[in-house]
């Protein structure tokens, strides 16, 4: 069995010393670890014993050419890149090897950029590769408990009762802000539960029109209305030996409230225009984001079926209370929305950084997504505060979202100040730095210092040197 492949390796073939020693001179020199082989069959004992990121090999050499090389190669080895090199009079042949699936062809003579280029492309599309596997890996994981995020403490108690209850088999009312995980939390509890290998079914209750919560939820016999040309099971019996996870509990209309006590109370229901009682064995997880309490002094929601929902309760509090989540949001967030639009996965400035940490974040979890997302498909490898234009800062709260009270000028007025109150800092005072920085020209800078109030005129005037 080879070992583990190191990272940012490449394996180097050809037939000529005086390429090879140019290739790995380049390639030692951007960091890489670089193997030697001279031909076609020494390449594939290389690739088995060090199992290179990358491998950069001639074409026409003796023993074993390039070609049948890379074929056997990208057979077994399919994740690593090959980059084929050939003289004028085999372009075609090189051609050919892409169709078949190698990464790139160079033609001989190369210069330096041209080789250092393709090098680090092909790099980044192994690590691109490589992070998919972990992804698609992950994916299998995504609901398990430790990978749930938050290290607060709040999210620490959340993590206890999740643990206790998944091996239960109690009913669970989940409460939050919409937006805050609770659809996470619940498929977490199914995840690690005795039910994991049933199905888990998610009804949205405000989502449903009224007249057709009862049929969706308990099902329909044929004729039992206009339209019901044969029987359809409901989500309940669908859910059977699995979960079903009721988000939005609160909007069920009274008849449905009755109908959904007998279920857990008795384990069974009738389906619409039925005769038959059906039978279940299902775990039921309800969330909400209304004060249900609330709800029951209005009359708009049954008690008793709320002490029934409310077996083990489980609030998932707003992100706001949780500030010290919000970095690893942040980097979660950013690696899984470059991923999924093949981008490299930018880098993200302090001053974007606590912009995004200072925020209050009405919509929780959900909007933060949303504001990554849109800020990694835009910006060009770097987000920064410009990228997220729906944060302002405010001297109350730190940061507070953009209203009707701000208008668009003034928005990007006090963005444009902190962006240079920063850089000022960060540079000591030095305008002509700051000034370099902001890729603007110094006698600019000088005329925003005053205008955003950063210092004064007379002072600003006499300064001609830094």
């Amino acid at each position: 069995m080879s070992e583990a492949p190191i990272h940012n390796s490449v394996l180097i073939v050809d037939d000529k010393l005086t390429v090879r020693r140019l290739i790995f001179d380049i390639a030692t020199k951007a960091g890489y670890q670089a193997y030697l082989a001279e031909n076609g069959l020494k390449a594939l004992e290389m690739t088995k014993l060090n199992m290179p990121s990358v491998i950069i090999m001639d074409i026409k050499m003796p023993v074993m050419d390039g070609l049948e090389a890379f074929k056997i190669i990208h057979q077994e080895y399919s994740e690593i890149p090959v980059i084929l090199m050939t003289a004028y009079g085999t372009i075609d042949t090189a051609i050919e090897a892409m169709k078949m699936g190698a990464f790139d062809y160079l033609v001989k003579p190369s210069n330096v950029d041209e080789i250092r280029n393709v090098l680090a492309r092909a790099l980044q599309m192994r690590r691109m590769r490589d992070e998919e596997t972990v992804l698609k890996e992950d994916h299998l994981n995504t609901y398990h408990l430790n990978n749930i995020i938050g290290k607060s403490a709040l999210m620490q108690n959340v993590y206890k009762i999740v643990g206790r209850v998944a091996q239960t088999n109690a009913t669970v009312l989940i409460t939050g802000e919409s937006g805050s995980g609770k659809e996470l939390i619940a498929k977490t509890i199914h995840n690690n539960s005795v039910q994991r290998d049933g199905p888990f079914i998610k009804v949205n209750c405000g989502a449903l029109p009224e007249g057709l919560v009862e049929s969706e939820l308990f099902g329909y016999e044929k004729g039992a209305f206009t339209g019901a040309t044969a029987r359809k099971p409901g989500r309940f019996e669908r859910a059977n030996k699995g979960t079903i996870f009721l988000d939005e509990v609160g909007e069920l209309p009274p008849l449905i409230q009755v109908k959904l006590l007998r279920v857990l109370q008795e384990k069974e229901f009738d389906r619409v225009g039925g005769t038959e009682t059906i039978k279940v064995d299902v775990r039921i997880i309800a969330a909400t984001n209304r004060n249900l309490e609330e709800s029951i002094r209005k009359g708009e929601f049954r008690d008793d079926l709320y002490y029934r929902l409310k077996v083990v309760p489980i609030h998932v509090p707003p992100l706001r209370q949780r500030a010290e989540d919000i970095p690893l949001f942040i980097d979660h967030f950013i690696r899984r929305f470059a991923f999924e639009a093949h981008l490299e996965v930018p880098l993200i400035t302090s001053e974007a950084m606590n912009l995004l940490c200072q925020y209050s974040w009405p919509g929780n979890v959900r909007e933060l997504a949303n504001v990554l997302e849109r800020a990694v498909i835009l910006s060009q490898g770097i987000i920064d505060v410009p990228d997220l234009p729906g944060l302002l800062p405010t001297h109350e709260q730190g940061i507070v979202p953009l209203d009707g009270t701000n208008t668009l000028k003034d928005s990007m007025r006090r963005i444009e100040k902190e962006i240079i109150a920063n850089m000022l800092k960060q540079h000591n005072g030095n305008k002509v730095k700051t000034a370099q920085a902001l890729d603007i020209s110094r006698r600019a800078l000088l005329y925003k210092i005053v205008e955003h109030g950063l210092g004064k005129k007379s002072q600003v005037d006499n300064q001609d040197h830094d």
